[in-house]
C-alpha cells in the first residue's frame, strides 16, 4: 500500500503557522517564569528566518515576498521588541536580539528603510548596554555590529537613527498585556493601518533636516559595553564605534561628537592608562617594548621572558592610543578633527604637560620617552596636527630671541635639547629627530623655516657696493683647492667624482656662479670633506669607512623625505632676493640656535650627545626645502654680520681643533686607537687622555663625510630632475 505524502504548505501559510504558534503561547499560558528554552518559541523564530531566506533566494533581486509583507504589515518586530524588553517568558530578550541579528544578516534586501523595521531596531538599540555584564551582552553586541554593518553599506541610513530627545508618546498600551490583547484581537489578513506605509521604504531626513538635539543611540549603547568586563565584548563594541565613525554623513557626525561621550571616552581612558604608569621607567623598556594592535591586547606575564615593573600597564597604554590614533584616522574628517582636539585639551594639555614640565630629572626622563613613543606610534594626519601643535604651538611668524619663551613648552622641550642631564638631552635629541621625519609640515616650518623664510641670514649689500666678480666670484674669493689648509686633502681618494650632473644643478646661491649661472657643486662637496685637517682624520686607516654608506643612505634617506614633502608646497628655488626682507634681524630660531650651539661644542661633550646632535642636524640637512639647502649646505653663501650657518659653526670648531692638537703628543696615533676601540677593533685598555676630544673628532670627521654625500645626493637629484 502506497502513501502518498501531503503537498507542503505554501511558504505564507508555513510562515503565519510559525507566528501564530508563539502567539498562542502568550495567550494560553499564564506562567511565564518556564525560560524560553523550555518552550518552542526559538524553534518557531528560527523556522520564520528560515522561510523568509527561502523566499527572498526563489525571488527576483529586490522583490519583497508576502512572508516579508505580512512580517512588516503586521508589526511583527515591533511585538517582538515588545516581549523582548519584558523578557517575558524569561531569555525572550535574547531570543529577540538573536532573531533581529540574523534577519538582517541573512535577508539581502535593504529592510532598515522600512519604518516597521527601523523603529523596533532603533527601540531594541536602547535596550542594549543598559546593564553591565548582562547575560544577554553577547547577543546584544552581535546586534550593535550589524546595525553597524549595514549602516556602513548604506551610510545615508543613519539618518534614522538620530533620534530626537523629545520622544513622542507611544499610543500603544505597554508590556506584555497590552501584546496578549492585540495578539487575541481575530487577524483579517489585512494590513493595520499604522503599518500600511511599510509597503513603501521610508526616506530618512535629510541631514539640514536634522535638529542638533539628537540622541545618538547606537553610539551610546556601543559606549556602555566597551565598559564590560568581557574583553571580547569590549573589542567589538570598540569596531562598532569604528565603523560609526567613518560614516560620511555630516549630521551623525555632529551628533557623534556633541551629543555622545565618544570623545570623553577616548580621553578618559586614555588618560587613566597613562597615570596607571610608574613614575620612572626605563626609557630604553618604553622604547623597545613591542607595538601592541589595539584589537590585540592579549599579553601573558607567566610567558614573558623581557618583564619590567610597568609593562602590562605601558602596553594597555600604548594599545588603547593605537585605537584612538586608528579611529580618528578612520572618522568623518570633521568628527576626526574634534576628537583630535579633545585629545589634545583632556590628554596632552591635561595630562601631560604637567609631566614634561616638571623638574625632577627622572620624571622628565620617563615623560620625554612615554612621548617620542607616542610620537612615533601616531600615523593618524588629524591627531598627529593637533599633537604638533600642542607641542610647538601654532605660531606662523617668523621668531625673534625675546619671543622664544612664549610658548613655555615649546622652549622647555628645546632647552632640554641642551639640558645638565646628558640622558635628558639625548632623549629630548631622539624625540626631535623622531619629530622631523612625520608628515606634518608645520614641524619644520615651526622649528626652521619660518626663521628662514626671508634668507636674511644673507649679507644685505646694494648691487654697487658688493665685491667685483671675476669668472663668476669675487675677486678676494679663497679657491678651496689653493688653500694651505685643504690642499693636501684633495688627493683622489679624498674627492667624490664630479659627472656632468654637477654643471646641471640648480643655483642655490647668488654668489660664486658660474657665468652659466650654475654652482660649482664639486667644490662645494669637497669643502665639506676637507674641513677637518689631515692629522685630524683617521678613517683612511679604517676598513669601511669611506663614503658609500653615506652616500647610499643619503640616497634612500632623501628618497623618503621628498615623498613626505612631494605635497607640500615648497617652492624648488629660492625666494627672489628682491622680494626678501633682507633688512630685518636674522635670529637662527630657538631650536637651530640650541643646535648650533652643541654642535660648537662637539669637542668638548660626549660621544652620544655628539652622535645625535650630528644626526638631527643631517637630516635637517636632507629636506628638499631650497632655504634649508642654502642655510646648511652651501659653505660659499655670504652671512650678514653676526649671522652664523652650519658651515660657519664648523669652521670655529676646526680651527679651535687645530690649535688644541698642537698642545696634544701623539694625536694621531691615539686617534687611530680610540677609533678602532669605538668599532670595537681593539679591545678596551688604558684610559687615554683627553678621550672626550678624540671621540669628538671622530664624530666630527664623519659628519662633514655625511654632509658632504648629503650635498652629493640633493645636487644630483635636483639636476635629474631639473628640465
Amino acid at each position: 500500500m502506497y502513501c502518498t505524502l501531503a503537498p507542503s504548505l505554501p511558504l505564507q501559510e508555513d510562515f503565519v503557522y510559525h507566528w501564530k504558534a508563539i502567539t498562542h503561547y502568550y495567550i494560553e499560558t499564564s506562567d511565564d517564569k518556564a525560560p524560553v528554552t523550555d518552550t518552542n518559541i526559538p524553534s518557531h523564530l528560527e523556522q520564520m528566518l528560515d522561510i523568509l531566506t527561502q523566499e527572498e533566494s526563489e525571488r527576483e533581486s529586490g522583490e519583497t515576498g508576502p512572508c516579508m509583507e505580512y512580517l512588516l504589515h503586521h508589526k511583527i518586530l515591533e511585538t517582538l521588541f515588545t516581549l523582548g524588553k519584558a523578557d517575558c517568558p524569561p531569555g525572550m530578550k535574547q531570543q529577540v536580539l538573536s532573531f533581529y541579528t540574523k534577519l538582517l544578516g541573512r535577508i539581502h534586501q535593504p529592510l532598515l528603510p522600512h519604518i516597521n523595521v527601523h523603529r523596533p531596531v532603533q527601540k531594541l538599540i536602547r535596550l542594549c548596554g543598559e546593564i553591565l555584564a548582562a547575560p544577554t551582552e553577547n547577543e546584544e553586541i552581535q546586534f550593535l555590529c550589524i546595525v553597524c554593518a549595514k549602516l556602513k553599506q548604506d551610510p545615508y541610513l543613519v539618518n534614522f537613527f538620530l533620534e530626537n530627545k523629545v520622544k513622542r508618546p507611544d499610543p500603544k498600551r505597554p508590556g506584555v498585556e497590552g501584546v496578549r490583547e492585540d495578539l487575541a484581537s481575530p487577524d483579517t489578513g489585512q494590513p493595520q493601518a499604522e503599518g500600511q506605509a511599510a509597503e513603501s521604504p521610508e526616506e530618512p531626513k535629510s541631514a539640514a533636516a536634522q535638529s542638533n538635539n539628537n540622541n545618538y543611540n547606537i553610539v551610546t549603547s556601543l559606549l556602555n559595553l566597551t565598559k564590560s568586563p568581557d574583553g571580547r565584548i569590549v573589542v567589538k563594541a570598540c569596531e562598532g564605534l569604528m565603523l560609526l565613525v567613518s560614516l560620511p554623513e555630516p549630521a551623525a557626525a555632529k551628533c557623534l561628537t556633541e551629543n555622545t561621550e565618544l570623545c570623553e571616552l577616548l580621553t578618559d581612558r586614555l588618560s587613566a592608562f597613562y597615570k596607571a604608569l610608574p613614575m620612572s621607567m626605563d626609557p630604553l623598556d618604553i622604547e623597545t617594548v613591542e607595538s601592541v594592535n589595539w584589537g590585540l591586547d592579549v599579553y601573558n606575564m607567566k610567558d614573558d621572558a623581557a618583564i619590567f615593573t610597568g609593562k602590562r600597564a605601558l602596553i594597555s597604554f600604548l594599545s588603547w592610543l593605537d585605537y584612538c590614533d586608528q579611529l580618528i584616522k578612520e572618522a568623518q574628517k570633521t568628527a576626526a578633527a574634534v576628537l583630535a582636539k579633545a585629545v589634545r585639551e583632556r590628554f596632552f594639555v591635561a595630562v601631560m604637560e604637567p609631566q614634561l614640565m616638571q623638574t625632577s630629572e627622572v620624571g622628565i626622563l620617563t615623560s620625554t620617552a612615554l612621548l617620542n613613543r607616542i610620537i612615533r606610534q601616531v600615523t593618524s594626519e588629524a591627531l598627529l596636527q593637533d599633537m604638533v601643535y600642542f607641542l610647538l604651538g601654532e605660531e606662523k611668524g617668523p621668531e625673534t630671541l625675546a619671543s622664544i619663551a612664549q610658548n613655555p613648552l615649546r622652549h622647555r622641550l628645546i632647552e632640554h635639547c641642551d639640558h645638565l642631564s646628558d640622558e635628558i638631552s639625548i632623549m629630548t635629541l631622539r624625540l626631535f629627530e623622531q619629530l622631523i621625519q612625520k608628515p606634518n609640515q608645520h614641524i619644520l616650518h615651526s622649528l626652521m623655516l619660518r626663521s628662514l623664510e626671508e634668507r636674511n641670514y644673507l649679507e644685505n649689500k646694494p648691487q654697487e657696493e658688493r665685491e667685483p666678480v671675476e669668472n663668476g666670484q669675487p675677486h678676494d674669493f679663497i679657491d678651496l683647492e689653493e688653500d694651505p689648509l685643504f690642499v693636501d686633502d684633495f688627493s683622489p681618494e679624498n674627492r667624490l667624482s664630479s659627472p656632468d650632473w654637477l654643471s646641471n644643478s640648480p643655483t642655490h646661491s647668488p654668489y660664486h656662479a658660474k657665468p652659466d649661472g650654475k654652482t660649482e657643486v664639486h667644490k662645494i662637496v669637497n669643502s665639506f670633506l676637507c674641513l677637518v685637517p689631515d692629522e685630524a682624520k683617521s678613517s683612511s686607516h679604517v676598513e669601511g669607512t669611506g663614503y658609500d654608506t653615506y652616500l647610499r643612505d643619503a640616497h634612500r634617506q632623501f628618497r623618503d623625505y621628498c615623498g613626505i614633502c612631494q605635497r607640500w608646497d615648497w617652492r624648488g628655488t629660492p625666494k627672489a632676493m628682491e622680494k626678501c626682507d633682507l633688512d630685518s634681524p636674522f635670529f637662527e630660531g630657538h631650536f637651530l640656535k640650541v643646535l648650533f650651539d652643541r654642535m660648537g661644542r662637539i669637542l668638548d661633550q660626549p660621544y652620544d650627545v655628539n652622535l645625535h646632535v650630528t644626526s638631527v642636524l643631517s637630516k635637517l640637512s636632507l629636506l628638499p626645502h631650497p632655504h634649508i639647502h642654502e642655510y646648511l649646505l652651501d659653505p660659499y653663501i655670504n652671512l650678514g654680520p653676526g649671522c652664523r650657518s652650519l658651515f660657519s659653526v664648523i669652521v670655529r670648531v676646526v680651527g679651535d681643533l687645530m690649535l688644541r692638537i698642537q698642545r696634544i703628543p701623539d694625536f694621531t696615533p691615539k686617534l687611530l686607537l680610540v677609533r678602532k676601540r669605538l668599532l670595537g677593533l681593539e679591545p678596551e685598555g688604558l684610559n687615554i687622555d683627553h678621550m672626550t676630544l678624540l671621540e669628538g673628532v671622530i664624530v666630527l670627521e664623519e659628519f662633514c663625510k655625511e654632509l658632504a654625500a648629503i650635498a652629493f645626493v640633493k645636487f644630483h637629484a635636483s639636476a635629474s630632475t631639473s628640465p
